[in-house]
């Protein structure tokens, strides 16, 4: 997790996500911004007028690399061998982030379910049901997207398919012990 005070400036044009409405934006070249959080491989930006999520492969447009060494590592640098095992599929989800809580989705609770059965040759299909701290929110099919990707980089994950669920709803109680360290409650 990184807090910036410092002001960037955008070095070129940057797509990114407004959070919490899920709304696709160009923010442009000279755009000032502030990082609130670099978790997942993602940035966390505060601009003027709100917060947006910028994707891994514009972080040049903000002066900086993806630093794929620690917890927060982007969801490229999951390092997994040989064949499929389910435990690396919930390391790729340990990967993703809500944008604007510095917890992964796993230890925030969100996964409620995890599935994976064989469909060919030692290739799996992995089926996942996941919540959102509130309905509504914007950033849900951002978050899911995420979460679909980076199963789909598991060996032996011939197809993810992550649906969002509300039922039954979140509560802070489903954070794991790690997610509540984090958050410090």
């Amino acid at each position: 997790m990184s807090q910036d005070s410092k002001e960037i400036k955008l070095s070129r044009d940057c797509e990114a996500v407004q959070i919490p409405s899920g709304q696709k934006s160009l923010l442009p070249a000279g755009f000032e911004v502030y990082i609130v959080q670099e978790l997942g491989g993602s940035f966390t930006v505060r601009a003027m007028n709100g917060l947006f999520r910028i994707e891994g492969k514009h972080a040049d447009a903000l002066g900086r690399e993806v630093d794929a060494s620690g917890p927060d590592r982007s969801p490229d640098a999951i390092q997994v061998k040989g064949t499929f095992d389910e435990k690396y599929v919930w390391e790729a989800l340990r990967a993703c982030f809500d944008p604007e809580i510095p917890v992964n989705i796993v230890d925030l609770g969100l996964i409620y379910d995890l599935k994976s059965e064989e469909v060919v040759d030692g290739m799996f299909r992995v089926q996942v049901k996941m919540t959102l701290t509130a309905p509504g929110c914007g950033m849900g099919q951002v978050i899911a997207n995420d979460a679909q990707d980076n199963i789909l980089k598991v060996p032996g994950v011939a197809d993810a398919i992550v649906e969002i669920v509300w039922d039954p709803p979140w509560h802070q109680s489903m954070i794991t012990p790690e997610g509540r360290k984090v958050l410090g409650l």
